[in-house]
């Protein structure tokens, strides 16, 4: 079983993923920082100055006015944190278009690779030394 196992780990899809799970995880870490420290400010300016990250409805409990999100959940109190899932949709909407802008620039990169090897293979090979020996004998005969 554990010869299996060094065999599943070896494979290649399997270290590819892993690979992708790392490089992912460092991707949320921009994106997130991207939606926070740049997105969201510019949404605040053109929505006259609303932050969405900090934005809840108190459902049950006593929250004091004002109180940021987190305060808001250290109370206890039963909190409808509609700002924060703005945030999620807004970080999903970039990341989804930024891996929709890798996988078409890989697409493109491996359609231009499997043109130029397929027109690599269509042209002729020239003529054999079989060919050229014919033509050879051929023009000595006249």
């Amino acid at each position: 079983m554990l010869n299996e196992f060094k065999d599943f780990i070896a494979k290649g899809n399997v270290m590819d993923m892993a690979v992708g799970i790392i490089i992912g995880a460092a991707f949320t870490a921009i994106v997130t920082s991207l939606v926070g420290d740049l997105i969201n400010p510019i949404i605040g300016l053109v929505s006259g100055g609303v932050d969405f990250t900090n934005k809840y409805a108190v459902l049950a409990g006593d929250v004091p006015a004002g109180a940021s999100l987190e305060a808001a959940r250290e109370t206890g109190g039963s909190i409808f944190a509609y700002g924060a899932f703005i945030m999620a949709i807004i970080n999903f909407l970039i990341i989804a278009f930024v891996v929709f802008m890798l996988v078409r620039f890989v697409n493109k990169a491996k359609d231009a690779a499997a043109k130029a090897e397929e027109e690599a293979a269509e042209e002729p090979a020239g003529p054999t030394e079989l060919d050229i020996l014919t033509e050879i004998r051929d023009a000595l005969a006249k």
